[in-house]
């Protein structure tokens, strides 16, 4: 065990977090943090690493062990390269070269005991740069820039004039080529393209050591983890497998704990009705029942009602018209900076009800498409014409058409005059947006936040044609299933960029490679791309061959007597249903025979009271006896009945 975290809990004011975390992370384990946004994954991170302090529990780093930490948002202030940085990593590896070369420049000039002793130290500071692989060293730094997604005209850049995107990626690999014992990475996928992520998780799969992820790409959690630590309603739990076992367990574990909730709920209802009645039936037996039912009912452990999953967003496009067939055709589409070209002579054609992905490596000229197609960038020439009908929604990766000044309320309002403030306040509802929340302003929201305001305003637009710019950066997972969703529900039709393979794979019917300045076509998803690019001569090829396995499925078919197996099974089953019903039947129909008998006995009963009660009667023993006998009859039979509708209640 290399890091143990006990019984760990934080509080922000009056607002618990993390409760009683408890977990431990093996040597070489690849570990995911998983929650919601705003959980408390990136407030357990800085607590493992000690740049927040726990108000209860304890973190535990083996002795001797080293930690690295990469935090979401990068400021550093640096007037090196970028390969001068990732240098100044390796500081006591480039004095042990810097050593090694003066000693080989005053050996020729030394003899006797100063040779050999020069000799000596030579020999051991070149074993040492051996052992901390600085033969290696160059390589290895060009290896992890590329990796990065840097070109090499790149690393002479200075840090200080890179974006914040950029800035991360250079923090990311200054912390992997630190190579501590224990990697803790917050949100590293964010700023890099499909090729650096790709590069990333192989990275990671051969890392040494251990490593903490908080991310929210399920494609990578897939490929790397080994366990899911969940941050769920202040509580942690720890799940064994990647983030799709995981999702299975907790989907499995949920709907478990929430039918022990109903089942243990229908029959406390059930034990309070059962106590009712006994009370009801005003005997003394039926009475000390009751109470000992009382005593039974009040020891049960309440079970809590597990936490909803679809209270999260809600979202629903709805296109206030139908376009025409042809929604978009680009003809001989070229964009330059300067000396630099992104593509030339591009040829887009968008039909209706399509869901077009556009892919590539970060620079290519992705954003910058969608842009002279919303008419923010102009084209260095080529043409661009848009279908009948078609009215476009805009997403900005970067929120520009949020208004910064304004809070939630009035960025909604002023572009819909005509919502009333009950309707602005559910719709941001549906965005995560209650209460007070209404009235930040857009500049106090995180990148989070932004997106999912950017989507509720995107609802509104009531396009036919949504143009998308990453629209999966910041949100958590359930957000992103939601807005799967709502974009396979959607009739309109979506062209998007995203690094998101996950969601490539769940909403994409068609890709656009951006490479080399030219779009290559996949009409699949992101696994008919993969499948598709491994080919010889790719770009271009065919279709794998799945010897019995049907196309899109994931399991083999079958044909012939073995295929009529499963029916005699769903047959048995549907005739224990049947069985079953018919049992439950016929309690309750006794049960209701039961009770009407009972309050008929109990009603003769009142009937006879009153007869012995009147003075006629109590004059005449005859008649007294009889009416006795009769009430002693009641009473045994009542007292049957009360025993057999406690067994028919029980069942």
């Amino acid at each position: 065990m290399i890091l143990s975290c006990s019984h760990i809990s934080k509080a922000f004011l009056d607002k618990d977090v993390l409760c009683d975390a408890s977990f431990f992370i093996e040597e070489r384990e690849k570990a995911a943090i998983v929650g919601i946004n705003g959980a408390g994954k990136s407030t357990l991170l800085k607590i493992i690493t000690g740049d927040l302090a726990a108000d209860e529990g304890q973190v535990t780093l083996s002795r001797g062990k080293t930690m690295g930490y990469l935090a979401q948002h990068q400021d550093i202030k640096d007037h090196h390269s970028i390969r001068e940085a990732l240098l100044e990593v390796k500081h006591d590896v480039l004095a042990l070269e810097e050593k090694i070369r003066a000693l080989e420049t005053q050996m020729p000039h030394l003899a006797g005991e100063e040779l050999s002793a020069a000799m000596e130290a030579y020999a051991q500071a070149t074993h040492r740069f051996e052992e901390a692989g600085g033969y290696a060293l160059q390589s290895e730094i060009t290896g992890v820039l590329k990796g990065l997604g840097f070109s090499e005209d790149e690393f002479s850049k200075p840090v200080s004039a890179l974006s914040g995107g950029q800035k991360t990626r250079v923090s990311l690999g200054k912390l992997l080529l630190s190579r501590p014992d224990i990697l803790l990475l917050d949100e590293p996928t964010n700023h890099l393209d499909l090729n650096s992520i790709a590069w990333l998780e192989t990275f990671l799969l051969n890392y040494p050591g251990a490593i903490i992820i908080v991310a929210h790409d399920r494609f990578f959690l897939d490929r790397v983890v080994t366990k899911v630590i969940e941050v769920d309603h202040t509580r942690v739990g720890v799940f064994s497998g990647n983030y799709s076992a995981y999702a299975e367990k907790k989907a499995m574990l949920r709907e478990a704990q929430l039918k022990a909730y109903l089942n243990q709920q229908a029959e406390i209802r059930h034990q309070e009705e059962v106590i009712a009645k006994l009370r009801s039936f005003n005997r003394e037996k039926s009475i000390k029942r009751a109470e000992s039912r009382e005593k039974m009912l009040d020891k049960i452990e309440r079970l809590e009602k597990p936490f909803e999953v679809k209270a999260d967003m809600s979202v629903r496009f709805t296109p206030s018209c139908i376009s025409g067939n042809d929604v978009l055709t680009v003809r001989g589409l070229s964009k330059a900076y300067g000396p630099l070209p992104l593509f030339c002579d591009v040829d887009i054609d968008i039909k209706r009800g399509e869901r077009v992905a556009v892919i590539g490596s970060n620079g290519t000229g992705k954003t910058t498409l969608l842009k002279i197609i919303n008419g923010l960038v102009a084209a260095d020439r080529g043409s661009l014409v848009l279908g009948a009908k078609v009215q476009i929604g805009y997403y900005d990766q970067e929120h520009q058409v949020l208004h910064m000044d304004k809070t939630l309320f009035e960025e909604i309002l002023d572009d819909h005059p005509a919502m009333t403030n009950t309707e602005i306040r559910s719709l941001l509802a549906a965005f995560l947006f209650t209460g007070d929340d209404v009235f930040k302003r857009i500049r106090d929201l995180s990148g989070g936040e932004r997106g999912r305001v950017s989507l509720a305003k995107l609802m509104l637009s009531e396009a036919n044609f949504l143009i998308l710019d990453e629209p999966t950066n910041h949100l958590d997972m359930l957000s992103k299933e939601i807005l799967e969703k709502a974009l396979a529900q959607y009739e309109g039709t979506v062209l998007y960029v995203s690094h998101d393979r996950y969601f490539i794979n769940k909403t994409a019917t068609r890709l656009l490679d951006l490479e080399n300045g030219r779009f290559t076509n996949y009409l699949g998803d992101y696994d008919y791309y993969l499948e598709k690019r491994a080919l010889p001569g790719a770009p271009g090829g065919g279709f794998k061959k799945q010897s019995g396995v049907l196309p899109g499925a994931g399991t083999p078919w079958s044909a012939g007597p073995a295929a009529d197996k499963p029916e005699s099974a769903v047959k048995q089953d549907w005739k224990a249903q049947k069985e079953q019903q018919a049992r439950e039947r016929k309690r309750k129909n006794d049960l209701a025979k039961c009770e009407s008998e009972i309050a008929l006995l109990e009603e003769q009963n009142s009937l006879l009271e009153q007869q012995m009660s009147d003075p006629q009667v109590a004059t005449s023993p005859a008649k007294l006896l009889q009416l006795g006998r009769d009430q002693e009859e009641n009473a045994a039979r009542l007292a049957q009945l009360y025993e057999l509708w406690e067994q028919l209640a029980d069942e």
